[in-house]
């Protein structure tokens, strides 16, 4: 059986109604950032050397790294690992190999700056010291992300009321898109540390800082004709 609608009931179901959304959409962008401790340190220590013989060379280097592993184990509050190691030969005018060269590196993390402090300090006797970096450790970056999305969030919204505003429309967000990053303090980097030029073991200096956590929001609102 077919049902019939009456003209004026049909014509009331193709209107608009009063409430339709089907309006101008508005581009809209807000930031916001938040700083973050420095709370972490990551130093680049490394050995290197040159000679004729690649074998007495590698004994040589692997012989300070091994040393300088087991005077970084003793220190517990720093987090050890192997770098790069390279080995690449120099040549002569001859074009034929008149010497190696290697390089082998020790990456030491820690919270603990002033334990991290004292042990470059104390490989400084016979490494270099490639760079050192200061950043927030994961927890400290989460809790200053949530802030600086908050408050980037707060600005979006109060940026959408006042075009609404200035238009005298009422507006809801159509979509959202959130972006962080971090500004960290670029790594303190050594030409080439001289571990011979050290004449005691002194506690590398170190002034961590802080890192500004960066959330941008790009978005759409539509306001309602």
């Amino acid at each position: 059986m077919k049902t019939r609608l009456a003209l004026p009931a049909l014509l009331f179901l193709l209107l608009p109604s009063p409430a339709s959304w089907a309006g101008t959409r508005v581009d809209i962008a807000a930031d916001a950032s938040y700083p973050a401790s420095n709370d972490l340190a990551r130093a680049t220590v490394f050995a290197e050397a040159s000679g004729p013989n690649p074998k007495a060379l590698a004994r040589q280097i692997n012989g300070l790294m091994a040393e300088a592993g087991q005077i970084a184990k003793s220190h517990g509050k720093v987090k050890v690992q192997s770098g790069n190691t390279s080995t690449y030969p120099n040549y002569g005018r001859s074009g034929k190999i008149e010497a190696w060269r290697m390089r082998s590196e020790l990456v030491l993390e820690s919270r603990d700056m002033e334990s991290l402090s004292e042990l470059v300090g104390k490989l400084q006797e016979s490494l270099g010291v490639a760079s050192i970096q200061f950043m927030p450790a994961p927890e400290t970056r989460k809790q200053a992300e949530d802030q600086a999305v908050k408050a980037a969030i707060a600005a979006f919204q109060d940026r959408a009321a006042r075009v609404g505003q200035i238009l005298g429309k009422p507006y809801k967000i159509e979509q959202m898109s959130i972006n962080t990053s971090a500004h960290y303090r670029p790594p303190v980097m050594y030409r080439k540390a001289g571990p011979m030029m050290v004449e005691a073991a002194a506690p590398m200096p170190m002034e961590a800082g802080e890192s500004q956590v960066q959330v941008s929001i790009n978005g759409r609102i539509e306001l309602a004709d």
